[in-house]
């Protein structure tokens, strides 16, 4: 299946994030942050969510002190884009190594209800898995929320114009998150949040 074609493909940036001197040490507790992204029509995942999970997916196999918490609402179409990660992971990642966020709409959404539950569970890093043209702003809110987090990394998809499209979205979105994710950190030393 496209999972474990992908899982396989990722062992070898796994190795090469695991030989990275910043890279969480093995054994830590860590939390691998899956990003939603698109559910088809039909239920099923979109290329670029099955990418994600296949690759979160890897990260916990290479290392079975690594939880995943999958993150996206019900979208265009039902169901939400964390219980069809869910489904994907069936078989390969046992349920007790889940966390379903189907609440989180957007990037600090995400953001907000990882941090809230890293926290609230005692896990010593963040691993986040999103597209690259994603990490800048993700790692940003991370770090305003107080995390440090480490990219899982993905080859990039698509052809040229495809990641111009995205790192453009992405400039225009940095500044507004940035403001948002400020306000969100305030209102959250404040007000903990309760955790999933």
């Amino acid at each position: 299946m496209c999972l474990e074609l992908v899982a396989a493909l990722s062992r070898r940036s796994l190795v090469q994030l695991n030989g990275d001197m910043k890279a969480p040490a093995l054994g830590k507790r860590t939390l691998a942050v899956v990003f939603g992204a698109a559910v088809r029509a039909d239920g099923s995942a979109s290329p670029t969510l099955a990418r994600r999970v296949g690759y979160a997916a890897a990260a916990a196999e290479a290392d079975p002190s690594v939880d995943l918490f999958l993150s996206g609402k019900v979208g265009d179409h039902p169901p939400s884009e964390a219980s069809v990660m869910a489904a994907l992971l069936a078989g390969n990642v046992s349920a007790e190594r889940l966390t379903l966020d189907e609440v989180s709409g957007d990037t600090l959404q995400t953001v907000r209800a990882a941090a809230a539950h890293a926290r609230a569970n005692g896990y010593a890093a963040i691993l986040s898995c999103t597209d690259s043209y994603h990490q800048p702003r993700v790692r940003m809110l991370f770090w305003l929320l107080g995390f440090s987090s480490l990219p899982v990394p993905l080859p990039p998809r698509g052809g040229k114009q495809l990641w111009l499209k995205m790192w453009l979205r992405e400039c225009a979105a940095i500044p507004y998150d940035l403001v948002a994710g400020i306000c969100a950190a305030w209102r959250d030393r404040r007000h903990p949040t309760i955790t999933l």
